[in-house]
């Protein structure tokens, strides 16, 4: 079965892209926001969340769907589910409370160059040679946003810091793969929508979190005020709600209606929208060095778009992606 993506369904999966991205954003916050909890503790609370409401909302639908998911669909959904939530959640928060966000956000920022490039050897996919200028543009723009973090004398003791730059290396190389898998996972399903496929990884993410809550219990859980659970449940419902239920639906639709090497441009929104956030929080503006990284971030995801748009008016003003059943 084949599929025709034209000029609309770039708008709408661009749009699609920048929205998962400004709700993905808030994640960078969560770990600031519920700082007196260990990363697990926060992994935990979101993701029991998420696949709290992922089973409320799929109950009714799911005499129907579990017949058209299969042994190697389960087995797909537990490793997104891994990489793409769990492992890739805990990670971030440790290296966002050891390193800071804006180290973070540049490690995490460098997505979009693994995906595209990993995207490029795709069948259908734009040449990587076409990319270059958008991937040029997307380097010196995370540069900039990282480089004060990378030249200002350092808040924390140095293995701190090291310890969080391992941890965000993590993060990227696991949602990366997440990223990747997840897409064309999508494409591979015809009987199950993305909305749905989402759900199910939320049900698979909260009993993985059920699995955690042993090793938490282990490592010892310290005592907290009524006011700091409140705010912790607050913080997990809220993220997982707006981010994980929400934002992945969003991520989720986008992934069907634009092709991998473009998937990996999209995901500059995040970052983005975490400074943002993180100049909120902070109650500043952005510096000269952060103005200028918007302004390449934007113009890297505009260049990627203008090299799809002419790849499909060079095919007749459509391009045919062919949806593999998985075997």
């Amino acid at each position: 079965m084949a599929r025709i993506s034209n000029g609309s369904s770039t708008l709408s999966g661009v749009l699609c892209g920048i929205g998962a991205g400004a709700l993905w954003g808030l994640v960078f916050l969560a770990p600031e926001l519920a700082r007196a909890f260990t990363p697990i503790e926060l992994t935990i609370g979101r993701y029991l969340a998420y696949g709290a409401i992922s089973l409320i909302l799929i109950a009714p639908r799911w005499r129907i769907l579990r017949t058209k998911i299969g042994r190697r669909e389960w087995l797909a959904l537990g490793w997104l589910a891994l990489a793409g939530n769990t492992i890739y959640y805990i990670l971030l928060s440790s290296a966002v409370q050891m390193g800071g966000v804006a180290m973070t956000s540049l490690i995490i920022g460098f997505l979009p160059v693994a995906v595209t490039i990993i995207g490029s050897r795709d069948r259908d996919a734009v040449p990587l040679r076409k990319l270059a200028v958008s991937l040029l543009l997307c380097t010196a723009g995370i540069l900039c946003i990282g480089w004060q973090a990378i030249v200002q004398p350092a808040s924390a003791a140095f293995d701190m810091r090291a310890a969080g730059l391992l941890c965000a290396i993590g993060a990227l190389v696991s949602w990366t793969a997440f990223a990747v898998g997840n897409s064309r996972w999508l494409r591979r399903l015809d009987d199950v929508s993305a909305h749905d496929w989402n759900l199910l990884t939320g049900v698979v993410t909260g009993v993985q979190a059920i699995m955690l809550i042993p090793l938490a219990l282990a490592l010892g859980v310290t005592p907290r005020s009524t006011m700091a659970w409140a705010q912790f449940a607050a913080v997990s419902i809220g993220v997982a709600l707006l981010a994980s239920i929400v934002g992945n639906a969003l991520w989720n639709r986008m992934s069907r209606l634009l092709p991998l090497s473009l998937v990996g441009q999209m995901i500059l929104f995040e970052t983005l929208f975490a400074l943002i956030y993180g100049f909120i929080w902070e109650n500043r503006l952005p510096t000269m060095l952060e103005t200028a990284a918007f302004a390449l971030v934007v113009l890297s995801v505009i260049s990627c778009i203008s090299a799809h748009r002419k790849r499909a008016s060079g095919n007749g003003g459509s391009e045919h992606r062919a949806r593999a059943r998985p075997a």
